[in-house]
This record gives structure tokens, C-alpha cells and sequence, in this order.
């Protein structure tokens, strides 16, 4: 029994433990509705209670335009929606086309403020803060109060490792998100991993370490054609954002100083916890970016085409006051910048089965597409987290009373979101962290023909990871600043 016990134990060490993610919540108010639905509808009772109360079946056809569209509005799907849930998205962009911002333009001629970044939209306020200390790029953000900063981080190819060292490696990371929750300082932490086509650097890194420049025809010729080798193949970009809520971590921040300095000598702090956590987890992290190999990577995003010549030539591109796009143009569906035309896709549902941690290989290896895949991690102080699953068990709890005092059957996918919720109490309970993932997908491609051909291929691939996706419309500029650039921002 000692010896079956054992083998039992050396397989369970060496075997890859499948993962099981949350539902999307969508319940209601009430009985699943919104409360937008619930005001549409409560519209509707009273028109026609009134009609009836006032004039009768006459008044009650006369009113009929009024309760039939609040009906529809209520119930009608349309594009995974309720149509009443379309009516603020309408009007936002009815409001931003009339307003004409969907078009921005830079002023060549008239040079933004010093320490802005030159970025269309909202994040026109985001502010340029290098700390003296470690000379890395912090970004303020005034409107969502945060500071942020990058680190690169490199590893090794997940999909090709053992299942025992995945699974090791899937724990270790699981060590990185608790420390962010413990912390209660941090709003967000972003993961960015980014296509980019190779510009022959690997090469001539590799001669200027390996070779031998004895002069000799052999060397010379070698070097040369190094030298000449233009960007082939493409090569896979991770960065590792830290966003400090500056409103949360207030009282440290005047103990430090006040001001964005006293919010960077916080977030250093932060800085060297998570890059202490990293190294546990046997991911290689390097300098904290500076304001340049921030700035090389935001004009890579607008401008794809010239991503291989800013890494060829360092010297090239690493302004953040003219890092930001020459040209934006969005539309309903998709957004055109300097060189490429950009779509981005919501995963709206993560798979309801259970998937090994290495399901996502599908759309994160998939080749001859120019893509940024953006997770943003969220993490939920532990008071707060004990709260919300409070209330959300007590509304299940009444909600399922409601149902069954009204005779109507209570559904599979009503029973697994309480599950999910039972779950998540369970693991806070246990220590662990709860955090909201958000994930985004932004498809980059010369022209719009190739841009539909990529965006199919990708929801493919989503298929095959078991998720679901959805193309966001309406709001494609907000969501591109969050799916391809890593300033750790939210939509």
C-alpha cells in the first residue's frame, strides 16, 4: 500500500492539473433583469395600466407605440444584447460623431505640452514621469489616478516544457497574482504579449557574441550580410504593466513626499516586490523600460511597418512626446492608424469546461498574423471580495425563492454561476486571491481585406482555445489603448 501510495503521488506531482474558469455573471436586479430592462419595463406597465384606467381599449391601442417598444426594447437580443443595452452605446457615438471625434489629426506644427504623450482620445492626458532612481518610464494617468510601469519579461516556450515543470510554472505564477492581491495598493497588473516581425537583431547579437572579426574575406562577407538581412520570420514580445491606485495608497504616498514623487517612491516598492516574485516563478525580467523603449513600443502599435527599422536602429523613435500616431481614424467596427488598419475582439466568455493551462496556444502561436494579446488582471482587495460574494449569494438565494413562488423553472447555467460563486468563497477562504480578468485581442493587418481575413483566422483560433469572442463596436479607439499598448488601462 506504501508503494502504490507513492507511485500515486509521483504521477499526481508530474501531472498537469486542468484549470476551470468562472461563468460571465448575467444576472440581474430581478428575476435576470437589468435595471435598465426593469425601467423600460416598469415604462411600459405604466403606460398601459394608465391607458386602461383612463380611457380604456381606445387609449390602450393609442398607447400601444409606447408599451410595444419598451417591450422590445426589453426582451428583443440583438449582437449578444438586449436592444435596450445598445441605446447608451448609439448615443456615445452619435455624440462623438457629431462632436467629430473620430478623427484625430496631429499638430505638426504646434508640439503637444512637455511630458504628454502624444495619444488621440482620452489617453491625451496620460503625463511622462522617468523616476530618478531606476530611470524607468512611469505613466501617470489623472483621470483613472494611476501610475505605471513596464518590465520586459522573457521565458521559455510553455508549450514545449514537461507537464510536471508546467504545472510547477502554473503555480509559481498563481504565487505572482496572490502578491498583487495581498498588496491592496495595486488597481491593475497587465500582461501584453505582442507579434512583431523579426528584424535580424537576433543575428547580429549572436555574431557580435559568438563570431570572430579577424578581417579574413569569410568574416567580413558574414558580417555584411548580416548587416543587410532584412526582418524575417516574426518573434513574440512579453511586457508586465504595474498600475499603483494612487487614491488607495494616499496616506503612503504623502508619508513619501506627496506628488508624483512620493507616488513613484510607493511604486518602487511595488516594483521590486513583483520582480522578486518573478524570479520565483523562473521568469526572467529585465530592466524596467525606459521612457525611449516605451516610446518604441507605442509608435510599433500605430505604425507596424516601421516596428523592424525602430529596433534596427535604437537611436530611432524613443520620444514619448512624438511617439503617438500621425493619423487615427475610427469607424463602427475598426480603427485605421498610420500603416494598418486594427480590430479589436472582447473574450467575452473564457471556456465553462475543464481546459489544461496551456489552452490559449492556439491564438498566441498562431503565425503570418500581426496580433497583441492583453489580459488585465484586476485584483480584488479581500474585504471586498468577502462582500461581494456575499451579496451575490444572497441574491442568488432570493432570486431562486422569487422563481420558485412564481412557478418558473430554474436553469443549468443559473445553478453553475451559484456554483462558481460557492467556488470563489471556497478558494478566498483557503488564502487565495480573487481577481477579474479582462482579455483582449487587437488584429493589425495592411489593408482592410487582409484585416477580415485575419480576424476570422483568430476567431478560429478562439474556437480551439475553447473561447468565445466578440468584436467590440462603438468603442474600437478605447480598446485598442488597452489591447496593444501597456499602460494597464481599462474600457
Amino acid at each position: 500500500m506504501a508503494r502504490k501510495h507513492d507511485r500515486d503521488s509521483t504521477r499526481n506531482e508530474y501531472e498537469l492539473s486542468p484549470v476551470k474558469f468562472s461563468r460571465l455573471t448575467r444576472r440581474g436586479i430581478l428575476l435576470g433583469l437589468s435595471l435598465s430592462q426593469l425601467i423600460t419595463l416598469a415604462v411600459a406597465v405604466l403606460s398601459v395600466v394608465g391607458a386602461l384606467y383612463a380611457g380604456g381599449g381606445i387609449l390602450l391601442t393609442y398607447s400601444a407605440p409606447i408599451w410595444l417598444a419598451c417591450a422590445v426594447l426589453t426582451w428583443v437580443p440583438a449582437g449578444g444584447r438586449k436592444l435596450i443595452e445598445w441605446v447608451p452605446v448609439t448615443f456615445r457615438w452619435a455624440w462623438r460623431v457629431t462632436g467629430g471625434h473620430l478623427i484625430y489629426r496631429r499638430r505638426v506644427v504646434k508640439p503637444r505640452p512637455a511630458g504628454t504623450l502624444a495619444l488621440p482620445g482620452d489617453a491625451a492626458a496620460l503625463r511622462e514621469y522617468m523616476d530618478p532612481e531606476t530611470e524607468a518610464a512611469m505613466i501617470h494617468d489623472p483621470h483613472q489616478h494611476t501610475l505605471t510601469a513596464v518590465i520586459g519579461l522573457s521565458h521559455p516556450a510553455f508549450v514545449l516544457l514537461d507537464p510536471g515543470e508546467q504545472e510547477r510554472r502554473v503555480t509559481a505564477w498563481g504565487r505572482v497574482l496572490a502578491t498583487t492581491c495581498r498588496s491592496g495598493r495595486i488597481a491593475r497588473l497587465q500582461v501584453l504579449e505582442r507579434t512583431l516581425p523579426d528584424s535580424g537583431t537576433g543575428l547580429a547579437e549572436w555574431w557580435d557574441a559568438h563570431g570572430d572579426a579577424d578581417g579574413s574575406w569569410a568574416a567580413t562577407t558574414y558580417q555584411e550580410l548580416i548587416e543587410r538581412a532584412g526582418p524575417a520570420g516574426e518573434r513574440h514580445a512579453t511586457t508586465l504593466s504595474l498600475a499603483l491606485d494612487m487614491k488607495t495608497a494616499a496616506r503612503q504616498i504623502r508619508t513619501a513626499g506627496g506628488g508624483l514623487r512620493g507616488a513613484a517612491a510607493v511604486l518602487r516598492q511595488e516594483m521590486t516586490t513583483l520582480v522578486a516574485a518573478l524570479r520565483t516563478a523562473d521568469l526572467t525580467a529585465s530592466a524596467w523600460l525606459t521612457p525611449g523603449e516605451v516610446a518604441v513600443i507605442l509608435r510599433s502599435a500605430y505604425d507596424p511597418a516601421i516596428a523592424a527599422t525602430l529596433e534596427r536602429h535604437g537611436d530611432l523613435g524613443r520620444d514619448l512626446a512624438t511617439a503617438g500616431p500621425v493619423a487615427v481614424t475610427e469607424a463602427w467596427d475598426q480603427l485605421r492608424s498610420d500603416s494598418a488598419h486594427h480590430a479589436v475582439l472582447w473574450i467575452s466568455e473564457w471556456p465553462r469546461s475543464l481546459v489544461y493551462p496551456g489552452f490559449l496556444a492556439p491564438v498566441l502561436l498562431s503565425t503570418g498574423i500581426h496580433r497583441s494579446f492583453s489580459l488585465i488582471c484586476t485584483p480584488i482587495r479581500s474585504d471586498q471580495a468577502a462582500r461581494d460574494i456575499r451579496k451575490k449569494k444572497t441574491e442568488h438565494i432570493s432570486d431562486a425563492a422569487q422563481r420558485q413562488k412564481i412557478g418558473q423553472i430554474e436553469d443549468a447555467g443559473q445553478t453553475a454561476e451559484y456554483h462558481d460563486v460557492l467556488q470563489q468563497e471556497a478558494d478566498l477562504t483557503a488564502g487565495h486571491g480573487i481577481l477579474r480578468y479582462t482579455g483582449l485581442i487587437n488584429i493589425s493587418a495592411p489593408s482592410t481585406d487582409e484585416l477580415e481575413a485575419a480576424v476570422s483566422a483568430v476567431e478560429q483560433a478562439a474556437i480551439q482555445a475553447s473561447c468565445e469572442t466578440r468584436r467590440l463596436v462603438g468603442q474600437q479607439a478605447a480598446a485598442f489603448t488597452v489591447a496593444a499598448l501597456p499602460l494597464a488601462r481599462t474600457v
